[in-house]
């Protein structure tokens, strides 16, 4: 049985000086208890730094695989707290995150999510783990985790079972999508045949094609 084990969520810090400026990001979570709102394009307590590139409809959520942080653990040799390295809200368990089909939906407490991008690593995951080879390590693993959609609100919280209530048949997962933009272009025709791929990631493999 898949379940939630931990809700995160964080506001934008600094967390490095770059150049002279300061890097701020919200990509340090932190698990909160009890239940947790989950509407808008967010959830309660939640924030992106820069909404250019984070955030919106698209990247309303973002979960990661506690199996996947248990490999890192393991590459890494130290334990890694959910939420506070990958950033992600949802720290799952029993579920392929990173395998999950675009267009996916998923219940858990009163929310329905819909899985639509992978994550692409950036330079602040470097200066979380303070080592920038951790970027292309991310991208070679193929372990990139998935953003989702609101598609219902609600609230939800550690703890609750999620169920996997609808998968598209086209079979395009979410480190399919992942390796056409990082490590595959020959995967791009494929990584398209999924229409309910987030339009910005659908008309950045085009442009590459």
């Amino acid at each position: 049985m898949a379940q939630l084990l931990s809700v995160n969520v964080g506001r934008p810090r600094q967390i490095a000086v770059r150049r002279g400026r300061a890097l701020i990001s919200a990509i340090g979570k932190q698990p909160v208890p009890g239940r947790v709102r989950v509407a808008g394009v967010n959830l309660s307590g939640d924030d992106q730094a820069d909404r250019r590139v984070h955030g919106g409809p698209d990247k309303a959520v973002y979960a990661y695989a506690g199996e996947d942080i248990a490999f890192w653990e393991a590459e890494l040799g130290r334990p890694l707290a959910p939420g506070a390295y990958f950033g992600e809200n949802l720290t799952t368990a029993g579920l392929d995150v990173s395998g999950a089909v675009i267009g996916e939906r998923w219940r858990v407490g009163s929310v329905e999510l819909e899985v639509c991008q992978p994550r692409i690593p950036c330079a602040k995951l470097g200066v979380t783990f303070a080592d920038v080879a951790m970027v292309r390590r991310f991208a070679e693993a193929s372990r990139p985790g998935a953003y989702l959609r609101i598609v219902r609100e609600g609230e939800l919280g550690a703890g609750d079972q999620l169920v996997v209530s609808e998968r598209p048949d086209h079979g395009v997962t979410i480190a399919l999508v992942a390796d056409a933009v990082l490590l595959d272009d020959a995967l791009r025709p494929r990584a398209l045949a999924a229409p309910q791929l987030a339009a910005d990631l659908a008309a950045r493999l085009r442009r590459a094609a």
